[in-house]
């Protein structure tokens, strides 16, 4: 019986072994009018597409162009369908042997008495052969495509990422087809895509509602609001409260207060988003794309709150006296809606961003969202300096003077304005990508500087409050280190400029690296380099980012060097003892070390290698020794003068018949300002190489010295005593030294006597000399005294003999 059940079961086995080969035979016959696939050798196949994958994923690790990582994308596709197709051509073979095998029945026990031939056992070997290596095929294609799956979507995201950066790519006009396409392709599978997510969305809501959690969801979400609402307003009246109460009266209260509102409103934004996060995430079973989602909502939060906190700072329109800027009442009213729709629009796309980074949706979809982010903030950015501008209008045309404006506020509303032209025109050309990027970068140099300025503003009002005599803390510091008022001042001055130079600092930092995904626009820089032939760049190993780099350096250095410079000069020098030509002598080296110091800083951030620079090198030794020779001698000299000082400005010094005031000691030249208020430039190299006079160098004092003639018959003493006196009696005489007269010399046009006196200064002579010659002679006529006559005698010749007479006979 057990026989006859093995010939059956061969039987069968022929059976299905033979059909596929008639059926195959059948095919063959009809081959010409078919169109039936060719069978695929997935031996060979597999292998193949594994390189392909492989080939396909070391492209991508190195490729940043928009359209090559585009045509990965579309590789990656492609071989996905491939391994699909082959592993569903390997599906019903597998299936076939899982039935030969079904037939054959599993192998039968030792202990069921049982035995098979040889030729079933090796025919069931092979085809469980067969099936493990169709298995392993399965396998092996279904890894494939899900490995070519997940490089599509890691490639989508790599170009959605590259969006931020690739600010030349052309995406096509707003008013263009292309831009609009997403709302009109039912190919795409970004609807799907979104609906997924938000079907996640709604199962965590569903979740934080179940009869567990439901408590704990409504305490949070009340939470949130009450933060939001009431806790802002009372805790920003606490603040206040505490400015009025506690702080000096000063300006410290009013920044106190501003930064107060910006923190408050930061604070409040931050908290609601966080206990909403807590109210819908708690859950265990939420699944982590929904996580991430809401971590960064909550870190977008900040970025809003910053702007919304910021804008009623600046504004303040419930405290106007309180307001900081030079603001008028009608601006800041009028501007009061702006910060929190510019936080509104910035959280709506931001968020839709976000979505579509967690949804994988397609570049073109994040594209639109682009756009459509770049042309609201472009609309709002215009709209704020249009408004501005109509109400400073209305103002002047009902007979209303608006606030004067000055140059850095200007300045904001031109920058304002023309970021705004810029985001419109960029996005009518089809720049959406670079829209973009001017958009965040507008709004995040809002938030750098008005933080700066509060933050600034903040610094300096309360070190001058804290070390100020007027107040309780500068009095304690005052009575604790028995230290004079003006030293406090100089350590407020300095603190102070501490804190600003940090802040400058953080904010240049803070403006370069940008926190909206965004960096410098490299690839214009790169392709204007191409376009003016800058491959010959690649010698001196000079980067594009790194020249965009070193000229914002640059011009920040400049920025920061000039303020450090105005610093000394009106704050912290004049509270010193330094004379006034040592403060200037100072600012003046300190400004010409400090733009070599920036202009060698700059070029070390461009990358230049000065050991490739030998022709730059050999070109100016030549030049020195031919044209510039001058120059650096009297660039050397002003440097001697600057640090050596042997003449300074305000000092009066004479040289070369040349005698007035220093005014100005330049790198090349100094300025001598003469009595007439003409100024003559003199070289550097004059005043370090020649004789030159400093009449006011050691507090030198003025010497008024008048010499006078006077008849033989005079009485010397009485005339004596008339000259001292009228010394001692002008107020500008010094009593020590004491007035002197000498007797000069004694020849025939009589006696000639000198009269000398001091003066506190070598400006003063002229004006005290003229003074003491009207009282001299004054006097001298009073008393009777005249002055002795030049003697002129005329010579004749008569009968050849010469005769000398005087000319009254």
């Amino acid at each position: 019986m057990s026989t006859l059940l093995i010939y059956f079961r061969i039987l069968l086995l022929s059976l299905v072994t033979l059909s596929p080969v008639m059926a195959q035979a059948a095919d063959d016959t009809t081959q010409q009018t078919s169109d039936a696939p060719v069978k695929v050798n997935a031996a060979v196949e597999l292998p193949k597409m594994q390189k392909v994958l492989d080939k396909i994923k070391q492209q991508v690790s190195g490729e940043s162009n928009d359209s090559k990582l585009s045509a990965l994308n579309d590789m990656a596709l492609e071989l996905s369908g491939d391994a699909d197709t082959l592993m569903q051509g390997i599906i019903p073979q597998r299936a076939q042997l899982q039935a030969q095998l079904g037939v054959l029945g599993p192998a039968p026990k030792p202990e069921s008495g049982v035995k098979e031939t040889a030729e079933v056992t090796s025919k069931r070997k092979n085809l469980e052969s067969q099936k493990s290596k169709m298995d392993d095929q399965v396998k092996q294609a279904e890894a494939i495509k899900s490995g070519a799956i997940n490089l599509s979507a890691q490639i989508v995201n790599l170009r959605r990422d590259a969006l931020k950066t690739q600010l030349a790519l052309n995406a096509g006009s707003i008013f263009g087809p292309r831009f609009w396409s997403p709302l009109f392709n039912t190919q795409s599978d970004d609807g799907d895509k979104v609906s997924d997510f938000v079907d996640e969305l709604k199962d965590t809501a569903v979740l934080s509602w179940e009869p567990g959690w439901r408590v704990g969801t409504v305490l949070w979400v009340v939470m949130s609001v009450l933060v939001a609402t009431l806790g802002r307003r009372y805790l920003e009246e606490f603040l206040a409260w505490v400015g009025i109460h506690l702080l000096p009266e000063g300006r410290l209260r009013r920044s106190f207060l501003a930064a107060a509102t910006a923190l408050t409103t930061l604070a409040a934004v931050v908290l609601a988003f966080n206990f909403l996060d807590l109210a819908f995430t708690r859950h265990d079973n939420v699944v982590d794309d929904v996580r991430d989602f809401a971590d960064k909502l909550v870190g977008l939060s900040i970025l809003c709150g910053l702007i919304a906190g910021l804008g009623r700072a600046f504004l303040s329109t419930r405290r106007p006296s309180w307001r900081l800027p030079n603001i008028s009442n009608e601006v800041a009213t009028a501007l009061k809606p702006f910060p929190p729709l510019t936080a509104g629009l910035v959280f709506v796309f931001q968020t839709v961003e976000i979505l579509n980074s967690s949804a994988n949706t397609s570049v073109g979809t994040t594209i639109f969202a682009n756009g459509l982010t770049a042309l609201l903030i472009g609309f709002t950015a215009l709209s704020i300096s249009f408004r501005t501008n109509r109400v400073r209008r209305k103002m002047l045309l009902a007979g209303q003077q608006p606030e004067a404006k000055s140059t850095l506020v200007g300045l904001i509303q031109m920058a304002i304005t023309l970021f705004g032209i810029s985001i419109m025109v960029t996005l009518v050309i089809g720049y959406v990508t670079l829209a973009r990027f001017l958009s965040y970068e507008l709004i995040w140099m809002g938030i750098v500087f008005g933080s700066f300025y509060i933050l600034s503003q903040l610094m300096a009002d309360g070190c001058e409050s804290l070390f100020s005599t007027n107040n309780a803390s500068g009095k304690s510091i005052q009575r604790s280190l028995n230290i004079d008022e003006r030293h406090l001042a100089q350590v407020a001055a300095l603190l102070a400029g501490l804190g600003k130079t940090i802040l400058v600092l953080a904010a240049a930092m803070a403006v370069l690296n940008g926190t909206f995904g965004s960096s410098t626009p490299i690839e214009l820089v790169q392709k204007a380099i191409e376009f003016w032939g800058g491959k010959g760049l690649e010698t001196l190993n000079i980067v594009p980012a790194h020249v965009l780099n070193a000229l914002i350096t640059l011009v920040v250095g400049i920025y920061v060097l000039r303020s450090v410079k105005r610093w000394l000069d009106t704050d912290f020098l004049p509270k010193t003892t330094m004379d006034a030509g040592m403060r200037v002598s100072l600012i003046t080296l300190f400004s010409n070390l400090g733009y070599v110091m920036v202009f060698l800083l700059a070029l070390s951030i461009m990358g230049l290698q000065w050991n490739k620079l030998a022709w730059i090198v050999s070109a100016l030794s030549v030049g020195i020794g031919f044209g510039l020779q001058e120059i650096v001698k009297n660039f050397i000299s002003g440097l001697i003068l600057l640090t050596e000082r042997p003449v300074k400005v305000g000092d009066l010094v004479s040289i070369s018949g040349i005698e007035g005031d220093i005014r100005r000691i330049n790198v090349r030249a100094t300025e001598i300002q003469l009595s007439d208020k003409s100024t003559v430039i003199v070289p550097n190299s004059q005043l370090i190489s020649q004789n030159v006079r400093n009449a006011t160098m050691g507090n030198a004092q003025g010497v008024a010295t008048i010499t006078l003639t006077f008849p033989l018959d005079i009485n010397p003493e009485q005339v004596r005593d008339l000259l001292l006196e009228v010394y001692n009696e002008n107020e500008r005489i010094l009593e020590n030294p004491e007035p002197s007269v000498s007797f000069k010399d004694l020849t025939s046009a009589g006696i000639v006597l000198s009269v000398t006196g001091n003066v506190a200064s070598p400006r003063q002579v002229s004006g005290a000399k003229s003074d003491l010659l009207f009282d001299i002679l004054t006097r001298l006529r009073k008393e009777g005294v005249v002055l002795s006559t030049p003697q002129t005698m005329i010579v004749e010749q008569r009968n050849g003999t010469l005769m000398v007479k005087d000319p009254e006979e």
